[in-house]
């Protein structure tokens, strides 16, 4: 590969590890709330507000302008409105349905939109998988920027949205409004679902939030490691899928996803070699610390 090459890829692997990053962390807490689908729902939430804006005469047909982008994020408050009006311990309804009403409804209103669009075919394949090859470095600070605002608010409240995450029962007894939380949590999500859609596709953002996560519970139950772990598969899988997707002459959004979902089986296939083995090492350990403690007794 020529440094040509290399310069290439820089600037798109530097967004595929900005969207690790941030898309890792939360998808602790969407897998722990177990609302699998409330980013697809979101991202699609998203892309119908920047389908009506491009039916507006005042966007000028830019997917990737301003007017594009505060009206996506203009629908996706609106839904995280109503995703934290929704959730309740007591509620007749599961939120997972609510959800996956708001996404089928939102996908239908959205090829409802794109009919009256010349350029439906175009903006429907961008909306789904995006085209990461096409980020610029001005794209990737802007980025950058945006989640850093995101991640340090996450980090001053982390306490209260680990809370409501983990146990909301038990934050709710010590007076945290589930209701206020919720929607605070999920409007900075749809800050960062707004953005990556516009950059990578709804695809993409669903598996860089979902499948790190998923793939880190089979290892670990902790946060810390699961973190860990959900970090350095997006940033393999990032490699590779760009990588793959120029060699192949792929598109990059759909490599990148089936790079995901391959390396989630090949995980999934090692994980019970790695538990048949540590009985034998936990055995291995108990037998060494036993025959200390005789040693010790018959000194």
């Amino acid at each position: 590969m020529d440094m040509s090459m290399l310069e290439f890829l820089a600037a798109p692997f530097a967004a595929s590890l900005i969207l690790t990053g941030i898309h890792a962390y939360l998808g602790v807490h969407v897998v722990e709330r177990g609302v699998i689908f409330v980013d697809l729902s979101l991202a699609q939430i998203a892309a119908f507000g920047a389908t009506i804006a491009l039916l507006m005469p005042w966007s000028g047909g830019d997917p990737h302008g301003n007017a594009a982008y505060w009206t996506s994020l203009a629908f996706t408050f609106v839904g995280a409105a109503i995703f934290a009006t929704i959730r309740g311990r007591r509620a007749r309804i599961p939120q997972e349905a609510n959800i996956g009403i708001c996404y089928a409804v939102a996908s239908a209103a959205t090829i409802l939109a794109m009919s009256k669009s010349t350029s439906e075919g175009e903006h429907l394949k961008d909306m789904l998988v995006g085209n990461i090859l096409a980020v610029s470095w001005p794209d990737v600070w802007q980025t950058a920027a945006l989640y850093a605002v995101v991640g340090v608010f996450h980090f001053i409240f982390r306490r209260r949205f680990l809370a409501i995450s983990l146990d909301p029962e038990r934050a709710e007894a010590e007076g945290i409004s589930l209701k206020l939380w919720d929607f605070l949590f999920y409007a900075s999500f749809g800050f960062v679902v707004t953005w990556s859609v516009s950059i990578a596709g709804v695809l993409l953002v669903f598996c860089y939030l979902i499948v790190p996560s998923v793939a880190a519970m089979l290892y670990s139950d902790q946060i810390g490691k699961r973190l860990a772990i959900g970090w350095a598969m997006g940033t393999l899988v990032s490699a590779l899928g760009v990588y793959m997707s120029l060699v192949l002459d792929l598109p990059t959004g759909a490599t990148i996803v089936c790079t995901f979902g391959l390396v989630l089986i090949l995980m999934a296939i090692v994980r019970p070699l790695i538990q048949r083995s540590a009985p034998s090492d936990a055995h291995q350990v108990g037998y060494a610390g036993r025959a200390r403690g005789a040693s010790h007794s018959a000194s």
